[in-house]
């Protein structure tokens, strides 16, 4: 089977379906960017596109679509049987423009992340139509939530399979919790609302002097982080430590207990799943998805009215066995490898014409 991945090849989450693929496809990528150095090693240049353009997520991506042309002749070229979009509304547009304008024989698989489905349709009539449009280009699609899986039929998608983007691998054991160590690494940027992680921490902190957060990533709500960590006399007890490569994260994870993650949208999160592999007891948003994940023995779902309250949700907790049955839930339920398994035994299902 020739299949090519069109997504952003600067991700994490796409490396890693790539080396998922790898090994029982010919596996060819295009992306919207570039290529990270890991993603330049699995495959060779002559398979390997870059589009060189920054996309963003919210739409408004005139110069991607400048390269159609330049896509679609590559395409035309490769002819491949499976074109595989992660992102609809970016990458899944350009396959559906490049398979009509070129008249591709592929079929493609959509791959939708979150807020492609769960936030852009509702921005505008116009985003709406065209990830119709584009689910109903594709023959099947993949979810990461039964709740976006929900949201994507009701758009028009024909067939979902729905599967985490979940662990390549179960994380070693081995390290000493600290108990009273959160943990926080989504972007610090609106949707993630991380004025709330803090607004939750301080609740806990009021109560428990031992009590440490660490915020690892970027983004720009970064000032008004730090200026609000100050303002709560919290900066002896908050630490901000930017961007972290996989290595150091992983120590982070390895050694808090708790695990806090409170955007506005969100679907299954691989963050989280890595939280509860490292045995984390996540305290997530009030969110469909979040449900899906866990229950009150493993975890705390937080609405916004609540957080004040988080103090007294922690104590109806043992953190320990909390931590231990979610790694075993990622276990049975949140590894990679045998889910895109699945996926792949349905794409050669499908008949193609020669």
């Amino acid at each position: 089977m020739k299949l090519v991945l069109i997504g952003d090849g600067q991700s994490p989450h796409l490396l890693k379906w790539a080396r998922a693929l790898s090994p029982s496809v010919e596996l060819w990528a295009a992306s919207s960017r570039g290529f990270t150095p890991e993603f330049e090693a699995l495959l060779p240049a002559e398979r390997r596109l870059a589009l060189h353009t920054d996309p963003a997520h919210g739409g408004g991506n005139v110069g991607l679509l400048k390269k159609l042309p330049m896509l679609g002749q590559w395409l035309s070229k490769i002819d491949a049987d499976w074109i595989n979009a992660h992102y609809l509304t970016s990458h899944g547009t350009l396959a559906w423009a490049a398979k009509r304008g070129w008249r591709l024989r592929a079929h493609i698989a959509g791959s939708a992340w979150g807020s492609d489905i769960l936030v852009t349709p509702q921005q505008s009539f116009a985003y709406r139509w065209l990830t119709q449009r584009v689910l109903r280009a594709c023959t099947v699609c993949s979810s990461d939530s039964q709740h976006m899986t929900a949201r994507m039929k009701e758009l028009g998608a024909r067939e979902v399979m729905t599967f985490p983007f979940g662990l390549e691998s179960l994380p070693k054991q081995g390290a000493r919790k600290e108990p009273w160590l959160f943990f926080a690494n989504r972007g610090l940027e609106p949707i993630y609302r991380p004025e709330r992680v803090i607004a939750a921490f301080a609740a806990v902190a009021a109560q428990r002097p031992q009590a440490r957060l660490v915020v690892a990533n970027e983004g720009s709500l970064k000032r008004a982080l730090e200026q609000q960590v100050v303002a709560l006399g919290l900066a002896d007890r908050v630490e901000f430590v930017g961007r972290l490569a996989a290595k150091a994260q992983a120590g982070f994870y390895a050694r808090a207990r708790w695990y806090l993650s409170l955007p506005e949208s969100d679907s299954v999160a691989v963050s989280v799943l890595e939280a509860m592999a490292h045995e984390c007891v996540p305290i997530l948003s009030d969110l469909p998805a979040n449900h899906e994940l866990i229950d009150a023995s493993r975890g705390v779902i937080l609405p916004d009215a609540e957080i004040t309250r988080l103090p007294a949700l922690l104590q109806g907790l043992r953190p320990e066995a909390a931590g231990a049955a979610n790694r075993a839930w990622v276990a049975q339920h949140g590894l990679f490898t045998p889910a895109v398994q699945g996926f792949l035994s349905r794409l050669k299902k499908e008949e193609l014409p020669s």
